[in-house]
């Protein structure tokens, strides 16, 4: 069974064999996913002072979001790699992440502490829940996150080539009541796939991964934080609007 995050997929520790007696652990990756956290911010922070200062962000928006796109994939087909490009994904998905939660703060002030808080508390809860076992990663869970995780993509992926003619799939850009709900439905998908990431994650330090697949193991939980983070700004935007 695949993860729904991209960079986690079924054979991702497969064939894996820790160099050395240096083997994946848990506290390693916390510390690499708490590294790639700070830098996300450090460039976040860089593009937020651009917008305000009255300054065109739109190449960072484009070095941001094509940039860490293009690495994201080099690091989930290189996964040796993940030391050099999870940083640097890091780096410039904060440019982007940056920019745009400025142009939301700039509609509604407030609104990015309230989903920063939101999103770092919702990875918290979900990973005491996990470690407490009240959580059960079974083939059926992954499964229902797969699928609507699946089909999330594909209604972006149509909404995406609509736009070019013009059209747009309809509601999941409303500010109704219909809207909000979709936009709720998939916060709650993102947020379980954290649990999927947690499951791999432990996977990979029982099978005695490679050191270096802490820095994979960071990435691809930094995806899905990310991917959250944004759904939870789409969400409060929406509900701000409807007020």
């Amino acid at each position: 069974m695949r993860s729904a995050n991209p960079s986690f997929g079924e054979n991702t520790f497969k064939g894996l064999r820790s160099e050395k007696g240096a083997a994946m652990t848990i506290q390693g990756t916390v510390n690499k996913t708490f590294i790639l956290f700070l830098l996300i911010c450090a460039t976040a922070v860089f593009t937020w002072h651009q917008y305000f200062s009255g300054n065109d962000i739109q190449a960072w928006l484009w070095i941001g979001l094509l940039g860490g796109f293009i690495v994201a994939l080099i690091t989930i087909f290189a996964k040796r790699a993940a030391p050099y490009t999870a940083p640097l994904y890091a780096l410039l998905e904060g440019l982007a992440i940056g920019g745009i939660s400025a142009m939301f703060e700039s509609q509604f002030e407030g609104i990015t502490t309230q989903a920063i808080l939101l999103t770092l508390g919702t990875l918290f809860s979900l990973l005491l829940v996990y470690r407490s076992g009240l959580i059960k990663v079974t083939e059926n869970f992954k499964l229902g996150v797969v699928v609507a995780t699946g089909a999330i993509f594909f209604v972006y992926l149509a909404d995406f080539i609509l736009r070019f003619f013009g059209m747009e799939v309809p509601f999941i850009h409303e500010t109704g009541l219909v809207g909000i709900l979709i936009s709720v439905a998939i916060v709650v998908v993102a947020a379980l796939n954290l649990v999927l990431d947690f499951d791999f994650i432990e996977k990979g330090t029982e099978q005695q991964a490679p050191k270096y697949m802490e820095w994979y193991g960071a990435f691809g939980l930094m995806v899905t934080l990310v991917w959250l983070y944004f759904e939870i700004l789409r969400l409060l935007s929406k509900i701000r609007s409807n007020r």
